[in-house]
């Protein structure tokens, strides 16, 4: 059975039955023609949207519907991450193709809907329509923030460390692994073979589930450590550029600090590839890339040790209006530019 042979309500049906009940705060929800919610009190409202379109963010070949659905909320929140804002409510829009199975369906909002739950984000209302084209998932969310605990890109100044959370660089040799494991029929090139190796399926599945680094984001927000903060959905070399031109600073990176993932290092090493600088520009991540003052060290390292992911120092921001990638080895260190990370119409 596919979605055409079902209606609109039917399917939103579906939609609402995997969705955690309404909150107290949602006058009007799924089922009418819009949403009406109380706003929180003494809270700023931060506001995202962000689409999945397949063939260009996602291959149905190797992305199952459960990680569709959960990349396609993952991306949001990430966004809410960056600026320090709670996950409060969610629109969705689903544009589908007649031929999508009524079961990839329910799997692909059973995989939105969990990571909804995790992070106490629901699901208010939204949209759905047929496509003759390939399928795409818009989604809106809107967070809180108290007013100064909004981060944002634009706040770094020179002396400003620079950190990223977590590890670089697996989501972008996942992505390499899936193509490289599945035919252009979707089907496994060769199930036994080192692609898909234990580190190299953990690095597809970074790929597939990407984490978004909500519960950091707002302890940098709380806590008031991030001096300017951006989440890592296209490279940490357009994050680091995006930063500099927002604050209008320059910013040198230590490559030998970069927290690159082992596993995606020896994927992209046993391919001869320069596996920093496929760490740096690969997007996916969804990592955190922020600054922080001195005179924040000790909020920092309060709110590192209560953190649930690792935070390295990688660089700092200087007067300057370079970006410089600075690479050390036995000889004295040599400078380069920072790399363009990953555009969308290029």
């Amino acid at each position: 059975m596919t979605v055409s042979d079902l209606t609109e309500r039917e399917l939103i049906k579906r939609i609402a039955e995997r969705l955690q009940p309404p909150p107290g705060w949602l006058t009007i929800g799924i089922g009418d023609d819009a949403a009406v919610v109380e706003p929180e009190r003494n809270r700023l409202e931060v506001l995202s949207v962000d689409a999945i379109v397949e063939g260009i963010h996602f291959d149905r070949r190797f992305t199952p519907p459960g990680a569709i659905g959960h990349r396609a909320l993952a991306v949001n929140l990430s966004d809410l991450a960056a600026m320090g804002a709670a996950p409060r409510l969610a629109l969705l829009s689903f544009v589908l193709p007649p031929a999508l199975l009524r079961d990839d369906f329910d799997a692909l909002v059973s995989g939105l809907a969990a990571l909804a739950l995790r992070h106490k984000l629901h699901v208010v209302g939204g949209n759905l329509t047929r496509s003759p084209g390939p399928l795409m998932i818009d989604v809106t969310v809107i967070g809180t923030a108290k007013r100064r605990q909004v981060l944002t890109r634009a706040g770094a100044r020179p002396g400003d460390a620079l950190y990223v959370t977590g590890s670089l660089g697996a989501a972008a040799a996942g992505l390499e692994i899936l193509r490289h494991a599945t035919n252009a029929a979707g089907e496994a090139n060769d199930p036994a073979g080192s692609a898909l190796a234990p580190g190299f399926e953990r690095c597809a599945n970074r790929y597939l589930y990407p984490e978004p680094r909500v519960r950091m984001g707002l302890t940098l927000g709380r806590n008031r450590v991030a001096s300017a903060c951006m989440d890592l959905s296209d490279g940490l070399a357009d994050g680091v550029r995006q930063i500099a031109e927002a604050s209008g600073v320059g910013i040198i990176v230590d490559a030998g600090a970069l927290p690159v993932d082992a596993d995606a290092r020896a994927w992209f090493d046993a391919r001869g590839g320069d596996a920093l600088a496929k760490a740096i520009t690969g997007g996916d991540d969804y990592e955190l890339v922020f600054t922080s003052s001195r005179r924040a060290n000790g909020r920092l390292r309060a709110a590192s040790r209560g953190a649930d992911v690792a935070v390295t120092r990688i660089g700092i921001c200087t007067e300057a209006h370079n970006l410089i990638l600075r690479r050390s080895s036995d000889g004295p260190p040599t400078d380069e530019d920072i790399p363009s990370g990953y555009t969308h119409f290029r």
